[in-house]
């Protein structure tokens, strides 16, 4: 069977260093400044925040991400808005936290819904792996169907021939050890 190799590196840590390459590093930029905007974007919805991100691409061109807008942001932190929001409507600004809020409650109750299935998931495995330890001997009999005690069965006289061969191998020292 033919190996074949990974294009890619998939989701690894990197060396933070300089891409030499022009092409790669506009696709890494690309890729890193929308991930970044993401993130931004993230922050407001999670915590009604207002932030503004301005980057360069190496060619120089500015890209900005701003909430409310970016011209707010700068004007705010450059001291000639000082006031946030103060055009903005109670009722819009109201409806904007109430759906923050919902939003909030729902991720928290999606978070411990997959945390839970985590823990089932792992009990589980537990009980998986402890029923595959367990003595198989030790099965009740009278609760197996005709099926599991045929198994039992079979795995009892693959048992006795291994034993026996065991045996034979210890007492005749190997010789004429095979029974059949």
């Amino acid at each position: 069977m033919a190996e074949s190799s990974k294009k890619t590196k998939g989701k690894q840590k990197i060396e933070i260093k300089r891409i030499e390459d022009d092409n790669d590093r506009l696709v890494t930029f690309s890729k890193r400044r929308s991930g970044i905007f993401k993130k931004a974007s993230e922050i407001v919805t999670l915590t009604g925040a207002e932030i503004g991100v301005i980057v360069f691409s190496p060619t120089g061109k500015p890209y900005s991400f701003g909430h409310p807008s970016i011209e707010a942001i700068s004007n705010r932190f450059l001291g000639e808005n000082p006031e946030p929001n103060n055009n903005a409507n109670p009722f819009y600004e109201a409806f904007g936290q109430a759906r923050i809020n919902e939003l909030n409650e729902c991720h928290k109750n999606l978070l411990n819904q997959l945390d839970n299935l985590k823990k089932r998931g792992k009990m589980f495995k537990e009980m998986t792996k402890e029923k595959n330890t367990q003595d198989w001997w030790g099965a009740p009999i009278d609760e197996m169907n005709l099926k599991e005690a045929l198994e039992m069965g079979a795995k009892f006289e693959a048992l006795s021939k291994f034993m026996l061969n065991k045996l034979n191998e210890k007492s005749f020292g190997g010789i004429g050890a095979s029974s059949s």
